[in-house]
């Protein structure tokens, strides 16, 4: 029995040397990669446009049904597996956190996209029946260029990738509604979290690097996620504690000082308040 969650990379999952760059019809990835059924990590963005099929996912521990033209995004080092029903396929497209940065001037652009933000709420989309057509096609592109050999073919998918990011975001309502100033803000307030969220765990310590009040901070996340600066806090902390915990070659006590808890105890207890569940009834609850 495994003892700790497998972390793939695109090299593990392709026999191609182009190794920033993975793109396949569903179906047949899946007929290839029949192990991704457990839960596991990536090192890599990955989104996964489904055509047809059913069933369930989980990501970052959140149930999220299966339904024909969904698309969902993921970051590197999130948690998922699936639970399919019957026939599933679609488009899946792995690409490193590299594969961009030789081609845009502007190195955190995909960081602002709002269904690469970790937040599971913001990177599953259904896909609008007017939208539709023209995402299968953008797909097929895709597919179509990867298993080419025509010149300048890297740069034409990263094109026709960010043709496709483009046609997604404006479908959400944070590229619809948010006033820029705001919505910038609240990316910078949760790539500061993403990096220091185990040695900065109050929203003043933010709003200091953020060069606001506390208030602000705390109005803007109310406005924006309709939760306190704090609880943001806490639920990415929390978070990383169910994704250590899936680990079982850590202990509670080892996982409570990789976060910075004091102890034991405060951890357990943060994380039964955020949790619903001890530690250990969490990790006995995902056993595989």
């Amino acid at each position: 029995m495994k003892t700790s969650i497998p972390v793939y990379d695109i090299c593990s999952l392709t026999n191609n040397t182009e190794d920033d760059i993975l793109i396949n019809r569903f179906a047949a990835y899946l007929a290839k990669h029949k192990n991704l059924f457990i839960p596991h990590k990536h090192s890599f963005y990955h989104l996964v446009y489904f055509t047809q099929g059913s069933g369930s996912q989980t990501i970052d521990f959140e149930y999220v049904p299966v339904k024909p033209h969904q698309i969902y995004f993921m970051v590197p080092g999130q948690v998922h597996n699936w639970n399919f029903e019957g026939n599933v396929d679609g488009y899946i497209i792995n690409f490193s956190a590299g594969f961009f940065q030789s081609f845009l001037l502007k190195a955190g652009y995909l960081d602002e996209l709002p269904f690469f933000s970790g937040i599971v709420a913001d990177s599953v989309i259904d896909i609008p029946v007017d939208v539709q057509a023209n995402a299968i096609a953008l797909f097929e592109q895709l597919v179509t260029e990867h298993d080419g050999n025509k010149p300048l073919k890297a740069d034409m998918i990263r094109a026709t990738l960010l043709k496709l990011f483009i046609t997604i975001a404006r479908l959400t309502p944070a590229q619809r509604n948010a006033p820029t100033y705001n919505y910038t803000l609240l990316r910078n307030f949760q790539k500061l979290i993403e990096k220091n969220y185990t040695t900065l765990k109050l929203p003043k310590e933010y709003a200091e690097l953020l060069f606001i009040t506390p208030n602000h901070l705390n109005a803007l996340c109310n406005a924006m996620l309709g939760i306190s600066a704090g609880e943001v806090i806490r639920n990415r902390i929390a978070l990383e504690a169910k994704r250590l915990l899936i680990n079982r070659e850590l202990t509670v006590a080892e996982i409570a000082d990789q976060l910075n808890f004091a102890d034991n105890s405060y951890f357990t207890k943060f994380f039964k308040k955020q949790a619903g569940v001890t530690p250990e009834e969490f990790r006995r609850n995902n056993q595989k």
